[in-house]
């Protein structure tokens, strides 16, 4: 059945339900469950039931999947103790599943900030967590991620992105190890102006990083337009070799690179798709 919702404007819950067979969704550690995060509250800040965290259970096509999906309308989507530990035991469930010969598929809906400030080192600790959980699973099944819009994928989290099996974006999406206000705050305006979006895009979008190589599929904003890359990613199977694998290639290349101007998108994605040295 077709599904020509915009994949960006659902909600975490929303993206879940509509990545996983009909009807075989389960959530775990819902809302009604009541664990929120103990550190919000008594900063003034209202705390969310399910910790902008979503973990369904389920099927996909057929076969035993798990989606996590980050809420980014809930503090940017950023990554406290109780969001990152849902995250990282759903990852090593996952795992424990395919050791066991239950092969569990993953899915990633990555739609945040990285680590929640308030939360600091606990929310460090889960990132780490998760990407070890990434590192494990990706050896059974392929772990997928999907970064749609509107908050991007940035800070610790966009590393667990790049830790993924395959990746999927759409135009609207972004993926930076910094977001464009932090590295405004620390180099200046001149550098990076967090406001220009034209430039924004064009250094960190998701067109920018398909033609760079760094991720595996560019689609458009449609449910089934997402659902279909990401059942091509999931029969592709487990890489020969993954991207992260490559990472001398990578340093390799970025000693080439002149800092001493600004970059700009062509220049990018000539440096990492390896059409040229910058």
């Amino acid at each position: 059945m077709r599904d020509d919702r915009s994949f960006i404007e659902l909600k975490a819950r929303q993206r879940a339900h509509a990545l996983l067979d009909e009807g075989s969704y389960r959530e775990l550690l819902d809302p009604f469950e009541g664990i929120i995060s103990p550190w919000l509250g008594p900063q003034g800040i209202v705390p969310q039931a399910d910790d902008g965290m979503v973990v369904a259970k389920g099927t996909i096509n057929g076969q035993p999947a798990v989606v996590v999906a980050i809420e980014g309308a809930f503090q940017g989507g950023s990554m406290g103790e109780v969001s990152g530990a849902k995250m990282a035991a759903a990852l090593e469930l996952a795992a424990e599943d395919n050791r066991n010969g239950i092969p569990t598929q993953a899915v990633l809906c990555l739609e945040t900030g990285g680590v929640r400030l308030q939360e600091a080192n606990l929310g460090l600790a889960a990132i780490a967590d998760i990407h070890a959980a990434i590192v494990d699973l990706r050896r059974y099944t392929p772990v997928v991620g999907i970064v749609a819009g509107t908050v991007g994928c940035f800070g610790g989290m966009s590393i667990a992105a790049a830790l993924c099996s395959y990746l999927i974006v759409t135009r609207e999406a972004r993926l930076g190890l910094n977001g464009p206000q932090v590295i405004e705050q620390e180099a200046g305006i001149d550098e990076y102006d967090s406001r220009d979006r034209p430039f924004i895009w064009s250094m960190t979008g998701g067109e920018v990083r398909y033609h760079s190589g760094l991720v595996d599929a560019l689609v458009g904003d449609g449910v089934n337009a997402v659902k279909q890359a990401m059942n091509e990613a999931i029969a592709k199977g487990v890489p020969v070799k993954h991207r992260t694998d490559n990472y001398n290639d990578y340093l390799q290349r970025l000693t080439h690179f002149d800092i001493r101007k600004q970059a700009d998108a062509e220049q990018i994605s000539a440096l990492f798709a390896g059409e040229g040295k910058a």
